[in-house]
């Protein structure tokens, strides 16, 4: 497998960068929407991302890394028995090509095993690998309608089912949504958009020193990855490091009612739709003061994310030709004036 580029010798994409960072910290903020130029870095932070994920604790030879702590969210195999073994493991980030079956995403019947022996045994698939970890989907707004359909609803309740062939098979799929595309090429399903719980614009470079920065890392990383991977060894280990402690901190920050009452009159002033605004805002702004050492949280956290957790929740408005981000903006100021 190809070394990856270091996720901290991106250059710029500063908000994209954060919105990976705090779904890696919170995995219950919902996932991270990538929308923007082509050739701009998005896949690459993403494929990035997983060098920074710390470890997690899963069952020894568990197709699914089942957290042995969590009795009730074992899979079958795992439930069964005496206390389950463990080890450690780094959590996957899951690549889903536009072209996958469903079959290939939910799982099958292992067909060598059953023309070999005759013995039915299930085939895990692309669901199963992500679970506890991520799921990336590049150029998700061409995603076909059955397999949007499938994430719908593994994404509703954590559990993926197969029922087909004889076979009857339930396992946990609790996964973070991670997905990136270009708008010009055809908009989102609105019940999917609403799975994502931050939603970033990724724009080229407009600078030429930025351009040039970009240009130079990428060529010195393409021409030998090792070395320029490991010239950025000490800061990929620092935020790493910093990723591991804000998971642990989070259940000490403390959430101010005076916050959630501005998540909420934030919401209801842009007119964004259900309560997924609020909790989204929240759970970011709380992830974003562990991240940044923080004891609990308030205005500064929640206007820093306000735009990357509202933008995509707005309803269209006929009479207002103002696009989402300057929407939010205009609310910002009214609420925090």
């Amino acid at each position: 497998m190809s070394e990856p580029f270091p996720f901290t010798a991106i250059v710029g994409q500063d908000d994209m960068k954060l919105a990976l960072i705090l779904a890696a910290i919170d995995p219950s903020i919902g996932g991270v929407l990538a929308f923007g130029d082509r050739g701009a870095g998005k896949s690459t932070a993403v494929r990035a991302l997983a060098a920074l994920l710390p470890e997690i604790r899963v069952v020894v030879g568990c197709p699914y890394q089942c957290d042995p702590k969590a009795v009730a969210g074992l899979c079958e195999a795992c439930g069964k028995g005496a206390k389950p073994k463990s080890e450690t493991s780094a959590p996957r980030v899951v690549d889903l090509p536009l072209g996958a079956t469903e079959d290939r995403v939910v799982g099958a019947l292992d067909l060598e095993r059953a023309l070999a022996s005759g013995e039915r045994r299930f085939e895990p698939g692309l669901l199963a690998r992500a679970n506890r970890g991520f799921l990336y989907i590049d150029e998700v707004n061409l995603l076909e309608d059955h397999l949007v359909d499938l994430l719908l609803d593994v994404a509703a309740s954590g559990v993926n089912v197969v029922e087909r062939e004889g076979l009857s098979v339930r396992h946990p799929a609790r996964l973070v949504l991670i997905g990136s595309g270009n708008p010009e090429e055809g908009e989102l399903r609105p019940q999917l958009l609403d799975r994502f719980g931050l939603s970033v614009e990724v724009r080229t470079p407009s600078d030429i020193p930025t351009r040039i920065e970009v240009v130079k890392r990428r060529d010195r990383f393409d021409r030998d990855p090792a070395a320029f991977g490991a010239e950025f060894a000490s800061e990929q280990r620092k935020l790493r490091k910093q990723i591991s402690h804000a998971r642990d901190a989070l259940g000490a920050v403390e959430t101010p009612d005076a916050a959630i009452e501005r998540a909420a009159q934030l919401c209801v002033a842009v007119g964004a739709d259900g309560l997924r605004g609020e909790l989204t805002l929240i759970r970011a702004a709380r992830a974003l003061a562990a991240f940044e050492g923080g004891k609990s949280f308030g205005d500064a956290e929640l206007k820093r994310l306000a735009p990357m957790t509202l933008s995509h929740r707005l309803r269209r408005n006929p009479l207002d030709d103002a696009g989402s981000g300057a929407r939010v903006a205009r609310a910002m100021e009214d609420v925090f004036a």
